[in-house]
């Protein structure tokens, strides 16, 4: 709960941000202010409605308004990873202590969005030792794999290079950083041939199942990098391709459409004989990662 004299200020704060035409910051004050309890209905009842008028005028949120507060003054408006970094600098210099507050919340709440944020933010900053304690969390902590390549990207944008080692299922995987990929477009072509022969069976039929493939193949891709099904994909033989595609159709239409359609997909890719045991392989795979199953560090 919040100190009466600490809601007068920020209040005062608020009041002032809004004369300033700073209405990115007024945004996201409101949205902390009604976050905190203890306040009374008449004044929740200000913020709300002051908050409502603003989100009107910037239908993008608070990103919406700094990127007005930008055109205002003449400048290009930012992008969302510009305002990011832009703002955590500036946190930085107003709290030298601020980096070590973001790797606690990283490792404190790693899979909310204010851990993921905190991980978007460590990469603009370049404390000497934040290197160290990344890497020693990747390597020692039962990490889920998505965390632990989001960790890695982390790594490589702050500059990092060498090798980690990580945990998983068993098996250790030995990993450079600075070959992890930032972008989809950084992956080996194999993975996006794989998206190709997927887009030229979903093409004539619905939209949506591709969206939902594209979304769910790059997130297996980057939850499996370095792993034995990762390494023996990226060769780009064509039959593990083909079975990968066909899986990666099977299991988005499963979660689209409700299923029942494996056998048609897999005759429409060429599944038989040796490669329907290497589809089937796939499709566990897949079928374990929707549902959360992946094995952590």
């Amino acid at each position: 709960m919040l100190l009466p004299r600490t809601v007068d200020h920020y209040q005062e704060q608020v009041t002032r941000m809004l004369e300033t035409e700073r209405y990115g910051e007024a945004m996201e004050t409101l949205e902390f202010l009604l976050g905190c309890e203890g306040q009374n209905e008449q004044r929740r009842q200000e913020w709300s409605t002051l908050l409502d008028w603003l989100r009107v005028a910037f239908p993008g949120g608070s990103e919406d308004a700094y990127g007005n507060e930008a055109v205002l003054a003449g400048e290009e408006p930012e992008d969302r990873s510009e305002t990011l970094r832009r703002r955590t600098l500036e946190k930085q210099r107003e709290d030298s202590g601020y980096e070590a507050e973001l790797l606690r919340r990283a490792k404190a709440e790693p899979l909310t969005e204010k851990g993921q944020i905190a991980l978007e933010q460590l990469a603009y900053l370049e404390g000497s030792d934040t290197d160290a304690e990344l890497a020693n969390w990747l390597e020692n902590e039962p990490l889920h794999p998505l965390l632990q390549f989001r960790v890695l990207q982390t790594l490589r944008r702050r500059g990092a290079s060498g090798g980690v080692t990580l945990r998983r299922d068993g098996a250790l995987l030995e990993l450079e950083i600075e070959r992890t990929p930032l972008t989809p477009q950084e992956f080996p072509p194999a993975v996006d041939d794989v998206l190709v022969r997927v887009a030229d069976q979903t093409d004539s039929g619905d939209p949506s199942l591709f969206y939902f493939a594209r979304e769910l193949w790059m997130q297996f891709m980057m939850a499996s990098y370095g792993t034995n099904d990762y390494a023996v994909l990226i060769r780009g033989e064509e039959n593990e391709l083909d079975a990968w595609a066909a899986a990666l159709h099977a299991q988005a239409s499963e979660a689209v459409e409700g299923g029942g359609r494996a056998e048609e997909i897999r005759e429409a890719y060429g599944i038989t004989g040796e490669l329907r045991f290497r589809c089937e392989r796939a499709e566990k795979a897949l079928k374990t990662f929707s549902r959360g199953g992946m094995a952590r560090g």
